[in-house]
């Protein structure tokens, strides 16, 4: 395929691909711009298929050089701000980028204390431009675009490798679900060094339509954007559709242009939904991985409210089966798609161990298909608690415990007894609540059946997450806590 921002650029130059605070830049400057940063980069040293770590927030400069990067036909290495130092030794030194490009605005203090040589991106903007450069002619689906490293069970993330082809057929499958047209407005507050906020970037490209970029999550700001803007869709994760559902002002509306939330990265509680329904905000919910190029399925318009709790059925370029289907008729989700990662850094062996005989991907998660093929998330493999011959699933649990007035988030985990597991919860609490655990039993007991309850209820002053906000199960039980 052509070159991607060369052939928006000359099929859009107008339009307006990039918003920002204070400006806006149509494809045609987007595009002179990224070429003027590439010759630098060029003059840098850094050529195609070099391996290029990138740290950075969503300034404009860090949007810029991953666009400029692709330009020269470099492996973009995604290294996430928020990483203490061990964590990214650990990526560098397994990934071993020719260069690590640092963002300017962006706090380096845990990345300064590693012995690694760092080239901020203002140092290669004073470069000269080489005259000798020239963009590349085209992206081949096989080419390595990027790798953003995912945590493992066994701590040793895994950086994930994939393609320009991957991107491309994402983009097709989210396109045909949610029928993107080029007076679309994606708003981009995730984080672009993780999968979910840089594919907004490559969409861009695809469809033709415009990114508001967001430099972190100010729930004033944002908001002020979805109600007085023409953004028209935002992609969040649970929790910080939560924040920004707090922080909405009473009595407004998102624009009449805003079409919807696009939600990932695990399951949304009732009440959210609910609180949605009210506002008259769209909720589309979507499941996919790193692994997996972001999404391989969401809930489109028609099916929003008639199947509520579903994560659609698998986008026209996916195919989705269950196995091992135990006696709740939950079983594991297995995909085949063009989206799916071509490699597994430095650990070819573990990659191909993902995939059955017949060419299907074990995606670790558990879930069903009804009988009209929608599918239905219940969580992580390695998260369930197996209960004697009954199987909890923790998020299931959560979801109806974040409808408790006080509890501002709550993880739930096994712990063995005897010869089974049996729940705990690990909670926090919001400013002025008061909560105990009998009020937490009791509640649990109206609402659950009685293997589901937890046993304990641990309250902890803050959750180990992602940038993301996920939380990170496995890191709970180094935590101190008081059982309430």
């Amino acid at each position: 395929m052509e070159n991607w921002l060369v052939k928006r650029a000359k099929l859009d130059p107008d339009k307006i691909a990039l918003i920002l605070e204070h400006a806006d830049f149509t494809f045609g400057e987007l595009n002179s711009t990224v070429q003027l940063f590439a010759s630098k980069l060029f003059s840098s040293g850094i050529r195609k298929n070099d391996p290029v770590a990138l740290f950075s927030d969503n300034c404009f400069n860090g949007y810029i050089a991953i666009l400029a990067l692709q330009q020269v036909g470099a492996r973009t290495i995604f290294l996430d701000t928020k990483l203490p130092a061990t964590t990214l030794k650990y990526q560098l030194d397994d990934s071993k980028p020719k260069t690590i490009l640092v963002s300017d605005s962006v706090d380096a203090v845990e990345i300064s204390k590693l012995d690694h040589k760092l080239t901020l991106l203002s140092d290669i903007l004073s470069l000269e431009p080489n005259t000798k450069y020239q963009p590349i002619s085209e992206f081949d689906d096989n080419q390595v675009a990027s790798i953003f490293y995912t945590p493992n069970v066994d701590d040793h993330d895994i950086g994930v490798v994939l393609s320009y082809g991957n991107y491309f057929f994402s983009a097709i499958g989210t396109g045909l679900n949610l029928g993107i047209n080029k007076q679309d407005a994606w708003v981009l507050t995730l984080p672009i060094f993780n999968i979910p906020g840089f594919i907004i970037i490559m969409r861009s490209l695809i469809y033709g339509i415009s990114v508001y970029l967001m430099d972190g999550f100010d729930t004033g700001h944002i908001n002020k954007i979805l109600i007085n803007e023409h953004a028209t869709i935002i992609s969040l994760t649970p929790p910080l559709l939560r924040k920004l559902l707090n922080a909405l002002p009473k009595g407004k509306q998102y624009n009449n242009k805003f079409r919807c939330v696009f939600l990932g990265t695990g399951l949304i509680d009732n009440w959210t939904l609910l609180r949605c329904n009210m506002l008259g905000i769209p909720v589309l919910q979507s499941y996919g991985m790193t692994e997996t190029t972001s999404n391989i399925s969401a809930l489109n318009f028609n099916d929003a409210e008639i199947k509520a709790g579903s994560c659609s059925q698998p986008y026209f370029t996916e195919q989705v089966r269950i196995t091992n289907i135990n006696q709740d008729d939950i079983g594991r989700i297995e995909i085949k798609s063009p989206t799916v990662a071509v490699g597994y850094l430095n650990k070819q062996a573990l990659y191909h161990s993902r995939f059955t005989e017949d060419g299907f991907f074990k995606t670790g998660d558990v879930g069903y298909l009804d009988e009209d093929n929608f599918l239905y998330l219940k969580g992580r493999l390695t998260d369930l608690i197996y209960s004697g011959d009954k199987t909890i699933y923790p998020e299931e649990v959560e979801n109806i415990y974040r409808s408790v007035n006080g509890i501002d988030d709550i993880c739930v985990v096994g712990t063995t007894e005897g010869d089974k597991q049996v729940p705990v919860a690990y909670l926090t609490l919001r400013e002025n609540a008061f909560l105990t655990g009998n009020d937490l039993h009791e509640f649990g007991q109206h609402n659950l059946i009685n293997y589901q309850v937890p046993r304990e209820y641990r309250l902890i002053s803050e959750f180990p997450k992602t940038t993301s906000g996920k939380i990170l199960r496995n890191r709970l039980q180094h935590l101190s806590y008081t059982t309430i």
